[in-house]
């Protein structure tokens, strides 16, 4: 959101102007009610249908709430249950708001009205959603939100990324493979497991080689991605290595 060329002083334009920052705090509050639920219209419409197969699904995947938790540092989640924080994680879509550029952040105080200011968050997608469908009904919502506020200045929406969702079908040869080199290394059944990752090379393979694309999670849900003290552990990535090895084995094995 724009009004100017350059930054403005509170004491000589604050209270007369339509201020940026205040058009984006709105149009970021506008995205997402506290509960969680995406507010653009229509944003649910390709989200594929739970049936009750897949739920079940859920009830067997061994998850800490608790230490979830703890690892996170927060004291409560939006949901109370192990099959509400799984289906909120793994199959239905999530926005996150994770910045606003151009504003004054530094310690201190400076009373300034920033001309120009960019907010920045994402959409974690999930199977049926279409990319194209979903890029339209966010513009449209915000620039829906943005003409109710009769603001002069200048809005402008960008996609500078976007990814297709990507599921496995985790009946693959291969994927049974997997799960027996990894009981064969940790001495337990797998849980096949949804993430959330920017990884947009796994369906471009997919699609391209025509085979079955795998995710062997060698880390933990402490790592920490993209975080402080992001980390892998000596013991995960000694007995990952063991998996891969014990994998190619298995592959090997497989008519």
């Amino acid at each position: 959101v724009e009004c100017g060329g350059k930054d403005l002083h509170s004491g000589t334009f604050g209270g007369i102007i339509h201020e940026p920052l205040m058009d984006l705090i709105a149009l970021l509050d506008s995205l997402v009610d506290p509960t969680g639920h995406i507010q653009i219209p229509g944003i649910y419409d390709g989200v594929a249908a739970l049936t009750e197969e897949e739920r079940k699904l859920y009830e067997s995947i061994e998850f800490d709430l608790e230490e979830h938790k703890n690892n996170s540092g927060v004291k409560k989640f939006l949901y109370g249950t192990k099959e509400e924080i799984l289906l909120h994680l793994w199959r239905y879509p999530s926005l996150s708001i994770h910045g606003i550029e151009g504003a004054f952040h530094e310690p201190g105080i400076k009373t300034v009205i920033p001309a120009k200011v960019i907010g920045k968050f994402s959409i974690r997608q999930v199977p049926h959603m279409d990319l194209s469908v979903v890029k339209q009904q966010v513009v449209e919502h915000l620039e829906g939100v943005f003409s109710r506020r009769n603001s002069p200045n200048k809005l402008k929406v960008s996609m500078p990324l976007g990814a297709k969702p990507w599921l496995a079908d985790v009946n693959d040869p291969l994927y049974k493979a997997a799960r027996r080199a990894i009981k064969k290394v940790f001495g337990e059944d797998p849980d096949f497991i949804r993430d959330g990752s920017t990884v947009p090379v796994a369906r471009m393979f997919q699609t391209i080689t025509q085979k079955s694309v795998m995710m062997l999670p060698i880390g933990a849900a402490d790592d920490g991605e993209h975080s402080q003290n992001e980390k892998i552990s000596r013991h995960n990535y000694i007995e990952g290595t063991k998996v891969f090895a014990a994998f190619f084995l298995e592959i090997s094995k497989l008519h």
